[in-house]
């Protein structure tokens, strides 16, 4: 008689075990639906782009030959149509992500409108990054291009299918970035806008010799190597405000409160990323006193922030605090080398923007990484 409740607790507890494997596998099935769904849609967002830009195109080329890249060139017409697709695709990946249930990421309850004021903000400003990463990426692409077959040219109707297939690869790698948009991506997405805003900057400078002066030499100009260069570093401003909120805390409606230390490193790092787009919107050659006032602010500003993090944010880890602390010793370094004459005024900027920059990055990676481990523990108790 006593073995009978042993053996009604041994089905009970196999029943609750079938009972969890089916809501798993249940789990893992809507996981996968979702996931094939966002592929479908962005596969239907790249056609889309494709029949447009193409019927475009046609209409546009009107049976000329086509050179590869310069004014009215097939490399010049997918860099624009690219940007303007990926404008619009990552636009509507993210309002897809807000609005559609079956998405994963759309909201309950209700925001406040600063928080939709902010959100919306961010989201503008990583769709231009989205667009000027695209067009940047055409456009070096059909300079290269350019170089590699001289005096070639390109039938309208085949150039016309290049530049739509340019659109629909575009429209479908912006909204899947979108719709799963996360810190983690983000901090790839800010990367690859710097180097590829940077090094088309260089390239298309008409000094070649910009390197003996300053690295702001660049945005100098009113060709397109200084419209580059001022517009990188605008927009990469913009996106670390963005950064500064997607670091310390999310922006959801149930997410606990940020502490006063994260608040504090958000505030920073707003600071940072408007004093970094003053430097973008005020040229060192128009507006000398306030470019150097900035930037010279941006980087008392970001050498606080390292030093006061470990008490701001005492969870970080120590390996992180080390690195800040490492990157300030080689900008002091590089900057006593110029002192004394050994490094010119651009290799300091440049090791500079290249730390600070990293810096940012890999914060963004370690505060998400944080997060992760901390709710992971608050659910396993």
């Amino acid at each position: 008689m006593a073995a009978t409740p042993m053996l009604g607790d041994m089905r009970a507890s196999e029943a609750d075990e079938d009972t969890t494997s089916t809501a798993d596998i249940e789990t893992g099935r809507g996981t996968l639906l979702r996931a094939s769904s966002v592929e479908s849609v962005a596969l239907g967002v790249g056609t889309l782009a494709f029949v447009a830009v193409g019927v475009v195109a046609l209409f546009v080329f009107g049976g000329r030959h086509l050179t590869i890249s310069g004014p009215g060139s097939i490399g010049e017409f997918a860099a624009v149509a690219g940007g303007v697709v990926a404008l619009l695709a990552y636009g509507g990946g993210r309002w897809a992500s807000w609005r559609v249930a079956w998405f994963g990421a759309a909201r309950s309850g209700r925001s406040s409108r600063m928080g939709v004021a902010v959100e919306v903000f961010d989201t503008v400003a990583i769709a231009v990054a989205h667009a000027i990463v695209v067009l940047l990426l055409w456009a070096v692409l059909g300079f290269v291009l350019a170089r590699s077959f001289q005096d070639a040219f390109v039938f309208s109707f085949p150039g016309a299918l290049l530049v739509a297939t340019a659109a629909a690869v575009s429209a479908y790698y912006v909204f899947l970035s979108a719709a799963k948009m996360n810190p983690l991506l983000l901090s790839t997405v800010l990367a690859v806008f710097l180097v590829l805003g940077a090094l088309t900057s260089m390239i298309t400078a008409s000094d070649p010799h910009w390197w003996k002066e300053n690295l702001s030499a660049l945005g100098m100009t009113d060709d397109l190597s200084g419209m580059t260069f001022n517009l990188t570093v605008i927009v990469a401003g913009v996106l670390v405000t963005a950064i500064a909120r997607y670091a310390t805390g999310s922006s959801g409606p149930d997410d606990r409160t940020p502490s006063r230390g994260a608040l504090r490193v958000r505030t920073a790092l707003i600071v940072i990323g408007v004093l970094l787009t003053c430097v973008g919107l005020f040229p060192v050659n128009q507006f000398l006193l306030i470019h150097n006032t900035v930037a010279t602010g941006m980087a008392l500003v970001f050498c606080a922030l390292v030093i006061g993090l470990r008490w701001l944010l005492p969870d970080l880890p120590r390996a992180f605090i080390a690195l800040g602390w490492a990157f300030l010793a080689v900008i002091a370094l590089v900057a006593v080398l110029f002192a004394i004459g050994d490094y010119n005024l651009t290799a300091v900027e440049l090791v500079a923007a290249v730390l600070i920059f990293s810096w940012i990055i890999v914060f963004l990676r370690i505060t998400t990484a944080t997060t992760a481990d901390a709710a992971a523990r608050s659910l396993a108790r």
